[in-house]
């Protein structure tokens, strides 16, 4: 399976997943922005917060590429990550100055053949949109047995294991939230034209989880 991954693709994954991780430790160090008053932090656990977020943004960030690619495949067609420079940029930029993640950072695109006398269908690239925000919803109960495992609530603040599973579900909620928007490529667009009501179960979920991490847990 994952000989099908080119060395272009793994090296865009890469350098997004490098870019994405950083803004994510950005906006834990400095929720509001740089630019605003934030709690400083030694180097170590400046350290310490960029590995959570490596880890948990990595699985999260990757696998949800890897959900559309697959999942494109299975309906025939090449699919391959490509990275998008300028929107990796943004997404560090505006964490720094707003406390904010614009997790754009590229998108996997599928190839069509035309030769073949069919291309892409509307059922088709609605459900390979919704393999991505579904995968990254499903990633939540991992990293929900992981906070529960570290003690919740009464040890979040110290419990590396509740920090990692507390992490994990936000940021995966983030990026299913983010990408269920149904604005222009993003991939809510696409399931809102494909079913209404796979949509309407997704977004309500995504931002469901979102609300409730970082309001309740």
């Amino acid at each position: 399976m994952f000989e099908r991954i080119t060395r272009r693709e793994e090296a865009d994954l890469f350098i997004a997943w490098l870019a994405i991780s950083l803004a994510f430790a950005i906006i834990k160090i400095a929720p509001y922005g740089i630019l605003r008053p934030f709690q400083q932090v030694t180097a170590a656990t400046a350290l310490v917060i960029f590995a959570i977020a490596l880890l948990t943004v990595g699985i999260g960030f990757i696998l949800h590429e890897m959900a559309h690619k697959f999942t494109a495949m299975r309906y025939g067609y090449w699919a391959e990550f490509h990275k998008d420079n300028s929107m990796l940029l943004i997404a560090v930029v505006v964490a720094s100055l707003v406390g904010f993640v614009f997790a754009a950072p590229g998108a996997t695109v599928i190839y069509t053949n035309p030769y073949e006398g069919r291309g892409l269908t509307r059922e088709e690239n609605g459900k390979i949109s919704a393999a991505g925000p579904a995968t990254n919803l499903l990633l939540c109960i991992p990293f929900a047995a992981l906070y529960v495992l570290g003690g919740g609530l009464a040890a979040s603040g110290g419990s590396l294991l509740a920090v990692v599973g507390l992490a994990g579900i936000q940021i995966n909620a983030m990026i299913a939230a983010f990408n269920m928007l149904p604005f222009g490529p993003l991939d809510g667009r696409k399931i809102w034209d494909w079913n209404t009501p796979a949509f309407t179960l997704l977004i309500a979920a995504s931002f469901g989880l979102l609300v409730a991490s970082f309001s309740y847990l």
